[in-house]
């Protein structure tokens, strides 16, 4: 069988110990998280977390079923890679002084990043987008030398009027 990265769009209770429930049971299975990223949703009474994994069809079921044993967890959908918005989100510092910074601002230009932190000897930029364009961004900053990164897990959403509410 095929290992391919998936997405699990999850539904939970807005409750202490969520998220160490859900993650534990990964642990404890031997399945490893790709990418994380949790939020409360507009209600408040519930959370949504985005999980990206790999695995071939069999351990992608066995995730499933897992995730549904646990009384957290209130829905639960594998998303469609065709019909998903992706995205995410890094923060990166790159030292650089101020009369050297105009091949990365003409990068950050081009890649519709933008720099939301300016000193004299550094400057931190955010990029988001579909993880191809992320790796591709940090990629060409990594000779100027990146002095600290932060990012994000993956969160995805269906196109359209699909909600996972009404799944």
């Amino acid at each position: 069988m095929k290992t391919e990265k998936f997405i699990l769009s999850l539904l939970v209770r807005n409750e202490a110990g969520v998220l160490t429930r859900v993650s534990g049971m990964f642990a404890r299975r031997g399945f490893n998280i790709d990418s994380l990223s949790v939020g409360e949703t507009t209600d408040p009474a519930t959370s949504r977390i985005t999980i990206a994994a790999s695995g071939d069809d069999y351990i992608q079921d066995q995730i499933i079923k897992q995730l549904e044993k646990l009384h957290d967890v209130l829905i639960i959908e594998n998303m469609d890679p065709h019909n998903t918005v992706v995205r995410e989100l890094l923060l990166i510092k790159v030292n650089v002084a101020q009369g050297d910074r105009s091949e990365i601002l003409e990068a950050i230009s081009i890649f519709r990043a933008k720099v939301v932190d300016l000193t004299p000897i550094s400057l931190t930029v955010e990029i988001t987008g579909e993880h191809s364009k992320c790796e591709a961004f940090l990629e060409y900053l990594k000779p100027f030398g990146i002095a600290e990164l932060c990012r994000t897990g993956m969160t995805a959403i269906a196109r359209g009027s699909e909600t996972i509410n009404n799944k």
